[in-house]
């Protein structure tokens, strides 16, 4: 790597800081998706000030796009001095709820001991940090450079992309004949480069019952109990089964090597009352339960096998239980997605990796879908990773943080990448 541009990405070190605590400290949660407005506003003054030409894009009728909570993405470019490839950093800007166990303010992004702790702070907000940072940088060393740098922030990653890289990916901004090099900041570890993902497959299940008067359940039929066979079959049958299956994909952590199912949610019978009801409730048999699956698998498995299974347990209960009937509905599906080793984007950041860390990377695949998932389907363009700052086992959880030696080792490694695949050739 340039050292003059390794020198100028450390020497940015406050304002790598600064930057990262300025977009955690706006609180773009989704759901609902909130402040998305505000967090593009943020990235147009800070791209714009630096040469980026920026465009707002707002996702018109994606899900949850609405007057109150528009669903806005910004995507910056800044055009070299001669013609060449473009490599383009994505990053998400929505956050996951705050949830419990937090001794940190979520949205205070306090610096301690070399860590910035809020929600977002690692998935991804230090992420796009350490890009812009890497980016600005790069131009600044290198004014000459060949082709062009986009930095775009996007909304709804962490409820499918469909408002933010997908709909993107529709209108043609990573087409590949203007975008030929995808990084993705997602925490996957510094010194790792994410290939790709498994698959995932949600769904609706609800057993039917009859209501009756919960002193004589006789005469009716409970929703909950049929459901309660439902489970028992998913634990018997299907986990069991999904346990024995691997991968030959380099999933991490390691027990997602194996197929896996989460169940979301479950509801039956009558809703919750409210926190200030302080009545009893009344005496029903439920005549409905519902639960929510999510279903991850493998490069190995095809959907339609994904699908079959639990359809056939539950085919296999209506021919064997007594008044049992259900409905399932397929709420979403994504397919895996990997990018093959050779690409040039992955032989470029692995140099780079090496280059600035002193060792080989590793190559992992993320257990859960990200946004490569789009711009693999929609865009078209395979040249994609995901590379950047954070550990992963820290997202979603409470007192999140990015380390500060690791979103600079990360935006050297960009930096160094941006070299490699913008600047001229001898």
């Amino acid at each position: 790597m340039n050292s003059v541009l390794s020198d100028a990405i450390r020497a940015r070190r406050d304002d790598l800081i600064a930057l990262t605590q300025d977009l955690i400290r706006i609180p773009t949660l989704n759901p609902p998706g909130q402040d998305y407005r505000a967090i593009c506003e943020y990235l147009d003054r800070r791209l714009s000030a630096h040469g980026f030409e920026t465009t707002l894009v707002r996702a018109h009728g994606t899900p949850g796009d609405s007057e109150k909570y528009p669903r806005w993405n910004i995507v910056a470019r800044r055009e070299g001095a001669h013609g060449g490839d473009c490599v383009h950093f994505n990053s998400h800007t929505d956050v996951v709820e705050v949830g419990r166990g937090w001794t940190f303010d979520p949205f205070g992004a306090e610096l301690k001991d070399g860590r910035i702790y809020g929600r977002g702070a690692c998935d991804m907000k230090g992420g796009l940090a350490a890009s812009i940072i890497a980016a600005e940088a790069f131009i600044d060393t290198h004014p000459d450079f060949c082709g062009a740098v986009e930095i775009s922030g996007t909304a709804d990653e962490e409820s499918g992309g469909y408002g933010g890289v997908a709909y993107l990916a529709e209108k043609g901004w990573f087409d590949p004949a203007r975008v030929q090099h995808v990084i993705i900041p997602e925490p996957l570890n510094k010194d790792r480069i994410c290939l790709g993902h498994r698959g995932g497959w949600w769904a609706e299940i609800e057993t039917k019952g009859e209501i009756a008067h919960g002193s004589m359940p006789f005469l009716g039929d409970c929703a909950v109990r049929h459901m309660g066979a439902v489970l028992q079959e998913f634990e018997n049958k299907l986990f069991p089964a999904m346990a024995a299956r691997t991968t030959d994909m380099p999933v991490v952590p390691e027990g997602a090597r194996s197929s896996t199912m989460n169940i979301n949610a479950i509801h039956g019978g009558q809703p919750e009352n409210a926190p200030d009801f302080d009545g009893l409730p009344a005496h029903c048999v439920p005549d409905s339960c519902r639960i929510t699956i999510d279903r991850r698998f493998l490069v190995e498995e095809p959907l339609d096998q994904v699908r079959g299974e639990v359809t056939a347990l539950l085919e296999g209960l209506r021919d064997t239980r007594a008044d049992f009937d259900y409905e399932i509905t397929e709420l979403n599906s994504v397919l895996p997605s990997m990018t093959d080793r050779d690409a040039p984007v992955v032989q470029t950041v692995a140099a780079a990796i090496t280059d600035v860390m002193g060792k080989a990377p590793e190559y992992v695949a993320s257990p859960g879908t990200y946004d490569q998932k789009h711009i693999d389907r929609i865009g078209k363009l395979k040249n994609c990773i995901a590379y950047g700052p954070g550990v992963l086992e820290l997202a979603h959880k409470p007192d999140e943080w990015i380390g500060v030696d690791d979103m600079l080792d990360s935006a050297c490694v960009m930096g160094a990448a941006l070299e490699t695949l913008l600047l001229p050739r001898d």
